[in-house]
């Protein structure tokens, strides 16, 4: 027998075997899903500085790295393996060649087919193609767009006033866990990370609602505190502040709604709809494990992989 080669062998064999040990007792560290922010002044602190980096383009405001937090072991997750965005279909020329320069693989695309015709498709360095993989948002596109496009006040305050807007987004997160299909999709998404896609971007429209659940699970599946994530989920608000507010404005100058800040629950992420999807996941599988292996269908392989991949 070669003994060098017998060696290499074990050695590996033993390397994937630790990884996959580390990845089960993080995600038994991590159990506790909901973790409580402490709110001063009205906005959510964390303790641990921002490693935030924002990829800055012309069209697009919420395109963010997913790396550089720390996990409970004390590592960190890489930078430029993977990325969260909004809608790249207003990238500009200048954002084609900056989005080149981070020599993605592949551009996963959360949108459904409505959004598609209404926004148009991504924008993308040449030789690039978008994977569409739609992601059910419950009807929230088609229904802000038929309050807005009703002119009505009476009509849009009885669609989306009176706590209606905010139970909408909680029936839209619940259903990112309830719904197959969409358990499919984000699952795809979390294999391709894990068979070495990257660097990978992926997106909705905003990218604060689906890819901001499916990036709060991949970070949580890496090892990263939830009091963490909920920190990058929660920093759309800050990301998209601005455009939200234009669109409001531009709303009421036009005409199109008297009262614009009936759209402020549907524009913004908070913590009360992502634990609506934590609930449901809770109830479904019991914990990030039962989801992880049973919802969306990864092998331990699979998460030792993306730990080996997207963690250093």
């Amino acid at each position: 027998m070669n003994h060098h080669y017998h060696y290499r062998s074990v050695r590996k064999v033993t390397r994937a075997r630790a990884a996959t040990a580390v990845v089960a007792a993080i995600l038994a560290v991590g159990a506790p899903m909901a973790a409580p922010a402490v709110a001063v002044g009205g906005v959510a602190h964390r303790q641990e500085a921002s490693p935030i980096h924002q990829v800055v383009l012309q069209g697009a405001v919420n395109v963010r790295d997913l790396g550089g937090y720390g996990t409970y072991d004390g590592k960190r997750v890489r930078y430029g393996v993977a990325y969260r965005a909004d809608a790249l279909n207003r990238a500009t020329d200048a954002d084609v060649t900056t989005l080149s320069r981070l020599g993605l693989r592949e551009v996963v695309d959360f949108r459904v087919p409505l959004e598609l015709q209404y926004d148009g498709p991504d924008r993308l360095p040449a030789g690039l193609a978008p994977t569409a993989r739609p992601v059910s948002d419950s009807g929230l596109y088609a229904q802000m767009l038929a309050a807005i496009g009703s002119k009505d006040p009476a009509k849009q305050d009885a669609m989306l006033g009176h706590g209606k807007a905010e139970a909408l987004m909680r029936t839209v997160y619940q259903d990112f866990v309830s719904d197959p299909a969409s358990r499919a999709q984000f699952g795809a998404t979390l294999k391709d990370l894990a068979a070495g896609h990257g660097p990978l971007l992926f997106h909705c429209t905003s990218g604060k609602d689906r890819t901001g659940w499916e990036s709060y699970v991949l970070l949580r599946a890496l090892g990263v505190p939830d009091a963490t994530a909920q920190q990058d989920y929660l920093a759309s608000n800050g990301f998209r502040a601005a455009a939200d507010a234009a669109l409001r404005a531009g709303l009421k100058q036009s005409g199109m709604m008297q009262n614009p800040d009936l759209l402020i629950p549907l524009q913004e992420v908070r913590l009360d709809y992502l634990n609506a999807a934590l609930a449901q996941l809770s109830a479904q599988y019991g914990d990030l494990y039962g989801y992880l292996t049973q919802g969306l269908g990864l092998s331990l392989g699979d998460l030792a992989a993306l730990r080996s991949r997207l963690v250093s």
